[in-house]
């Protein structure tokens, strides 16, 4: 009776301990990122012009990478799939919290959908009309003075009760100060005027700051009002995209014929394209979405350049690499500009 019992809370505990083991390997978060394939989303739903419907078939579609903390069976399991990769967590989110990386994701989105805004009314033959709100906050530097006061996320007005046109004219004031010498600087924060006042400090160029990182943060009007809303996704990488989408509902012109268009990259001010990382696992949501052309960013390969890049490839090397062992018939489109995609959907039928 007893060797019965001893079998039996034996196989209890071994169960539980399995239990737990399952458990812990499900759930136990490691400091790791994993980024796999995404999806292929119509960014029909994601813009809206009055008057400007989009009733034409065919797709635009925005590219996603997904990205998802790591737990035991997931990184094992990102060790042997393919298009899985591993990232620490400082490589992902620079070391700050959850909260501020995701603050700065949405940021690059509202960037990218201005920017796309511009471009695409302006190719339209629309008006656009740009309002300079100041400097955005990406990252407060340990040493600066305004550490604890300053955050990610906030938006210089002024300094010193100066109000410039471009991040230029705000670095060109304070250059012109002595390290030491106190600052007021003027911000908003979830809608809200503060200021604050604390010594400038000598930056690693040697010239005084404040000890940010910053990017120009610009409202942009046009007419007609175009709306955006991107839903939960975050980055910079839409860009092109959307500004296709946009430019397609304003003319009404049809450059997709039926087809599902997928690609990303930034879009600059000036309708230039920039990389983005990621680009082979958005070959592969592309193919998974039925994708027939995929726009990639293009730079020349120079050594230098390659040396930079991620796995040493451009986004059109690897884009091209990775659609010929998952998606043969996909045509991968390199382009450096708006236009450039314009023309080649235009020339393409």
């Amino acid at each position: 009776m007893k060797k019965i019992l001893r079998k039996r809370i034996t196989k209890i505990t071994l169960g539980v301990i399995a239990g737990i083991l399952v458990l812990v390997g499900l759930f136990w978060p490691l400091p790791y990122y994993i980024e796999t394939p995404g999806s292929g989303t119509n960014l029909k739903s994601f813009v809206s012009i009055k008057k400007h419907p989009d009733k034409r078939s065919g797709e635009y579609m925005i590219m996603t990478v997904e990205l998802a903390r790591a737990r035991p069976i997931t990184y094992a399991l990102a060790k042997v799939l393919p298009y899985h990769e591993i990232d620490t967590e400082k490589s992902v989110t620079g070391g700050q919290s959850g909260a501020t990386y995701m603050k700065m994701q949405n940021f690059y989105m509202q960037s990218a959908i201005n920017e796309a805004k511009a471009v695409a009314v302006k190719a339209a033959g629309d008006k656009v009309t740009k309002d300079y709100l100041g400097i955005y906050v990406m990252e407060v530097q340990k040493n600066s003075k305004f550490k604890g006061k300053l955050k990610v996320g906030d938006t210089i007005t002024k300094v010193n009760g100066r109000h410039f046109e471009s991040a230029y004219g705000f670095q060109n004031y304070i250059r012109k100060q002595k390290v030491g010498k106190r600052l007021t600087v003027t911000y908003q924060r979830d809608g809200v005027k503060h200021t604050v006042t604390e010594p400038l400090i000598k930056l690693s160029s040697g010239q005084p700051g404040i000890g940010i990182i910053l990017t120009d943060n610009v409202k942009i009007k046009t007419s007609p009002k175009v709306s955006v809303d991107p839903g939960q996704i975050g980055g910079p990488s839409g860009g092109l995209m959307m500004s296709l989408q946009i430019y397609t509902q304003l003319t009404n012109t049809n450059l997709r014929h039926g087809r599902k268009i997928a690609g990303t990259g930034t879009i600059n001010p000036d309708g230039s394209v920039g990389e983005i990382g990621g680009i082979d696992k958005k070959i592969v949501a592309a193919k998974k979405a039925g994708a027939t052309i995929f726009f990639a960013p293009y730079v020349k390969p120079t050594k230098a350049v390659l040396k930079l890049e991620e796995h040493h490839e451009t986004n059109y090397q690897m884009a091209k690499k990775t659609a010929k062992k998952v998606a043969p018939n996909m045509k991968v489109v390199p382009v450096t500009s708006f236009k450039q995609a314009v023309r080649y959907l235009e020339e393409h039928r």
